[in-house]
């Protein structure tokens, strides 16, 4: 990826010194299009929510448009010119992300606001953790030593994080954008009830729930939420995992906890292949289960946006699913 961030250097210069002087002078005119770059889909749903009416005099991008999850993403030359001269950008900041900081490298606009939404969480980003029964990634550096700490990139599946981070795409905004500070903040502010309102519904689920246990039968990138609401979980690999077989022992040890547990629904994420939460089923005493899906928002694209999907729907179709898992 250096390699081809590299190549485009010299366009992407050529490029520079013909805006220079625009990009470097970002909003000082009105009549100009605020400009802002989303890798994912909560980030590009939140900016349009705080835009609120002023997004149509504004250019929102979300670079990860194609039903290709963060994990496997990688800039194309056109994303790469889009950040350069962009007013935000926004990214998650995982190490799915590691690319970003060769791409702000060859920004035009000197001035650019960058948000890494880890980074705005700070010390309460969670570590990704293997739990009993799932298959663990080995992964060393090239010397043979072990790496780090691998930190849980899914921050957007959380309804606390999220009133977090609009709260302060809110205030970056408004410092782009001065004139319309107070309608970025009063946008926010409003978002931010229907967030409360909607974690609410999900504590009350949760508190009334026959069960306090969730099983995928797939990646798990849900533990911000199930963090937030005391929930336990099981999974076939970790939320980051880029496994897609699952080892007898794994499909065994799951099988065997929805019979512990008297679990009625296996859960899976988004997509169509639910083999691994079809096979547990069938190695259950019961083999009745449910298989249910769980969006993590790794997938949609503005085709999905056309057709009226929003973060809040999606969390809220999330809800039913959780009802149904619990009960």
């Amino acid at each position: 990826m250096k390699k081809f961030i590299a190549c485009l250097a010299a366009g992407l210069m050529m490029i520079g010194a013909l805006t220079a002087c625009s990009a470097t002078n970002a909003r000082t005119s009105q009549n100009d299009k605020l400009n802002v770059v989303c890798t994912i889909f909560p980030e590009y749903d939140w900016v349009r929510e705080i835009l609120g009416s002023h997004a149509d005099n504004a250019e929102i991008t979300m670079l990860l448009d194609n039903g290709v999850d963060l994990h496997s993403y990688q800039p194309t030359a056109n994303d790469i010119i889009k950040i350069s001269s962009c007013d935000m950008f926004i990214y998650v900041g995982g190490e799915s992300d590691q690319w970003v900081k060769d791409a702000l490298k060859e920004a035009t606009n000197k001035n650019m606001v960058v948000i890494n939404l880890m980074e705005v969480l700070g010390d309460t980003v969670k570590e990704e953790e293997v739990v009993v029964g799932m298959e663990a990634e080995e992964e060393e550096h090239e010397d043979g030593e072990e790496e780090g700490p691998e930190y849980d990139e899914h921050v957007w599946l959380s309804l606390k994080n999220a009133k977090i981070f609009c709260n302060y795409i809110a205030s970056k905004l408004g410092e782009i954008d001065r004139a319309n500070a107070g309608d970025y903040s009063a946008n926010a502010e409003a978002y931010g009830k229907k967030l409360v309102e909607l974690d609410q519904s999900y504590q009350q689920a949760v508190k009334s729930a026959k069960q306090n246990t969730l099983l995928f039968g797939d990646r798990f990138p849900f533990r911000y939420l199930a963090d937030d609401y005391g929930l336990t979980y099981y999974a076939a690999f970790a939320g980051c995992s880029a496994e897609t077989e699952a080892s007898f022992k794994t499909i065994a040890f799951l099988s065997k906890k929805v019979d512990e547990l008297g679990l009625g629904s296996v859960l899976t994420i988004e997509g169509t292949k639910h083999k691994i939460a079809e096979t547990i089923v069938q190695n259950t005493t019961g083999k009745n289960q449910a298989v249910r899906s769980m969006d993590s928002m790794q997938s949609t694209t503005s085709r999905d946006v056309e057709n009226g999907t929003t973060y809040l729907s999606i969390m809220q179709t999330n809800l039913e699913v959780l009802k149904e898992a619990l009960n």
